[in-house]
């Protein structure tokens, strides 16, 4: 029998344990299909909930998350906190626009404050990656994706309003009757955060974000303040959460899943195997990233890098770039600065 691989991204309330519901929401893009918000309602049966992550703020999220509430004789109302992963439209924006209409306080991981000030005061999307396209010999695909940009609808200003709390490593949350300790997990963005939650023993959970995806590999620094070091970041933040026991994953994308401990050692066995390929292409003579990206498969359906439309041609650039640089650290290849040019990103082996 064939599994429907998508089966988790259909609008239908899942009930994890008691008193922690996974609410499927729609997006407006066909490759995430949904973002999962976790919704958490305490036991006394108090009706000031906690959603974990927001969704994006379209119609279709607003009313598939109205519906799903009223399945539990709830309302979009009764939510009053929310704690967010990290900034990214699909998880912060919907519920800041909750927040103009009902009050409820939102949190982010103080990681985040830089990506919020260049949105407040950027006049272009997306300006940290089309210069990391120029470094990594992209140049044209840089120029294509500012004309995207340029033609695409600019997310409403006001959804990117700063929280009411930015959160911190270690700090310890009560929320729908649970404990959940903050957990930095930089890497997808500078300041993402996971929320731990050991309120039953032996029965701990992982409000994952998109940090750790069952299906999927997180894209890397993907962020607008973005800065070097992304896929460092991740892959330590990823053996931090090793090392601590094994829980159940919830995550932002894709179903609920048995063992985090399970997918890191996959996403790691992934990113060593990606790391080995970027290697072998820059001896088979590739001197950028967009060289190197351009001599290896992407996603699961092993597409060439043209094969691909603007967006995902954009960061497997960027992502090649990130690998180069980890590569660069471990001294298996050697990344020389063209001083005619400014580009710092010609690697050889």
């Amino acid at each position: 029998m064939i599994s429907d691989r998508h089966a988790w991204s259909r609008p239908e309330l899942e009930t994890v344990v008691p008193g922690v519901h996974r609410l499927p929401l729609p997006l407006p893009t066909d490759a995430l299909r949904a973002v999962n918000v976790y919704l958490l309602v305490p036991e006394d049966g108090a009706t000031e909930l906690t959603l974990v992550d927001g969704g994006w703020a379209i119609d279709a999220s607003r009313d598939v998350l109205g519906r799903l509430l009223g399945e539990l004789g709830l309302a979009t109302g009764d939510v009053r906190r929310f704690l967010v992963t990290h900034v990214h439209r699909d998880h912060y924006s919907q519920a800041i626009a909750l927040r103009r209409e009902h009050g409820a306080r939102v949190a982010l991981g103080a990681g985040e404050r830089d990506s919020l000030e260049v949105i407040h005061h950027r006049e272009d999307g997306l300006d940290a990656q089309t210069a990391g396209l120029d470094r990594a010999g992209a140049h044209d695909l840089a120029t294509e994706v500012r004309r995207w940009v340029a033609a695409a609808e600019a997310p409403p200003a006001e959804d990117f309003a700063d929280p009411d709390e930015w959160l911190a490593d270690g700090q310890e949350l009560a929320a729908g009757g649970r404990s959940l300790v903050v957990r930095e997990t930089p890497g997808h963005t500078r300041g993402h955060v996971v929320f731990v939650d050991e309120t039953i023993p032996d029965a701990g959970m992982l409000f994952a974000g998109d940090h750790v995806l069952p299906h999927i590999t997180p894209s890397i620094g993907f962020e607008p303040a973005a800065r070097p070091g992304a896929l460092t970041r991740f892959l330590t933040s990823l053996a931090a959460l090793r090392a601590e026991p094994d829980r159940l994953l919830l995550p932002a994308h894709g179903p609920v899943a048995p063992s985090v401990h399970d997918r890191i050692d996959e996403l790691v066995a992934h990113h060593d195997k990606r790391l080995d390929e970027i290697a072998a292409a820059v001896v088979a003579g590739g001197s950028t990233a967009l060289e190197v990206a351009g001599a290896i498969r992407w996603t699961r359906r092993e597409y060439h890098l043209d094969d691909m439309e603007t967006f995902n041609r954009m960061l497997a650039v960027l992502e090649t770039d990130a690998h180069l640089e980890v590569l660069a650290a471990q001294g298996r290849v050697r990344r020389d600065a063209d001083a005619g040019t400014g580009v710092d990103h010609h690697a050889s082996a």
